[in-house]
């Protein structure tokens, strides 16, 4: 991981592998995302691959032999420790913004962490797909939660049950990513992101980002009132608001 300028970097890097995740990648970005969380130099991470690939998901020549042995009650105590660090499970209530510039394929396990992250920027290289119904398993980590609330059930069902591979381009207007740009520009453009981000109150964004998370699922009166007590209870003495406000109207005269 690399900071800078209030903007976390983070590189997922076995590209022999195409970025495959074995426990010691999950254990080392375990690491990384519990630090980038209490790190109160940054704000904004943005994820991404060496090489060619994303993310090619769980790597199956050390995950198939993990589940094969394991005992019954290991299922159950996997909840709390998704793939990736937990980013998709365990330490996915991480309320500072988190970017993923998808510079190849992500699949499987890899697909399931892009959707984990708050904004996608595609690079027209990318590649997404259910691969994992291929090879006898499906998604465990978070990917059909995220994909029926990113796409919607249609199309969750039909990605994931025939497994075929979606191209940057469809990944859009899917819905799955919030844009597709050259390769070269793929870094350029998620830092510009982040920076757009950073420009915001970081204390109304993470509010945002924890009151998105907690009225999904919820019915709209409950919704309604959420949003309403984290929306005002997040103004505090409103000293935020007036510097800001402050600032816009002194640039307006001028």
């Amino acid at each position: 991981m690399k900071k800078k300028d209030r903007i976390a970097t983070i590189t997922l890097n076995r590209p022999d592998a195409l970025n495959a995740l074995d426990d010691a990648l999950n254990d080392e970005l375990w690491t990384i995302w519990k630090d980038f969380n209490t790190d109160p130099a940054v704000d904004v991470a943005i994820v991404t691959g060496s090489g060619k690939s994303f993310c090619a998901g769980a790597d199956l020549k050390t995950f198939i032999p993990k589940w094969e042995k394991a005992s019954m009650l290991a299922p159950r105590d996997n909840v709390a420790k998704g793939i990736a660090g937990g980013i998709t499970r365990g330490q996915h209530r991480i309320y500072k913004p988190i970017i993923a510039a998808i510079n190849g394929h992500a699949i499987g396990g890899g697909f399931e962490l892009a959707l984990a992250c708050d904004i996608r920027i595609a690079s027209q290289r990318a590649k997404f797909g259910v691969f994992e119904v291929r090879y006898g398993l499906h998604q465990g980590d978070g990917g059909l939660v995220r994909l029926v609330s990113i796409a919607g059930m249609a199309t969750a069902l039909e990605l994931t049950l025939t497994g075929r591979e979606v191209s940057a381009d469809e990944a859009l207007r899917l819905g799955l990513v919030s844009t597709v740009v050259a390769p070269e520009e793929l870094m350029t453009t998620a830092q510009s992101y982040a920076e757009m981000i950073l420009k915001n109150s970081q204390q109304a964004v993470r509010s945002a980002k924890e009151t998105i998370f907690d009225i999904v699922g919820r019915s709209l009166d409950g919704a309604l009132r959420l949003e309403t007590i984290n929306g005002y209870s997040n103004l505090g003495d409103f000293s935020e608001a007036r510097e800001r406000l402050a600032a816009f109207y002194e640039k307006k005269s001028t």
